[in-house]
């Protein structure tokens, strides 16, 4: 999702900042043009960087606003889960730990027992 993310950021600005590269060519690549719009050219070129490492060319913003609305369908479909696995969880670890304390109630009754019948026993 955050790979969509970003490369639907270099096609915005890809678009945005054609005319302005555009013009900047026509300058004949002018460093006195360059500075005066140096973040849309840097812009630009960082869309056209980010293009030429793609496989399958630029895709269209509308298939990556489709990609990225299943992707954030299945990412809230896991969470809901995820929520449900966690509640589950935690309802067996508050089972486990009441019968953890049982169990060590019962040992200590136990010990009580065994110590109190070996107080008898001695008093005998």
């Amino acid at each position: 999702m955050a790979e969509i993310a970003v490369l639907k950021t270099h096609i915005i600005n890809d678009s945005k900042t054609k005319d302005v590269y555009v013009a900047y060519r026509k300058a004949g690549y002018s460093k006195q043009f360059f500075e005066a719009h140096r973040e849309e050219i840097l812009l630009r070129k960082a869309a056209k960087e980010a293009f030429g490492q793609l496989e399958c060319g630029v895709p269209k913003l509308k298939n990556l606003n489709q990609e990225y609305s299943e992707l954030l369908k299945k990412k809230k479909d896991a969470y809901a889960e995820y929520r449900k696995i966690n509640e589950e969880n935690k309802e067996l670890q508050m089972a486990k730990h009441n019968l953890e304390r049982f169990l060590n109630q019962q040992e200590e009754e136990r010990k009580e027992k065994e110590k109190q019948q070996s107080k008898s026993g001695q008093s005998r």
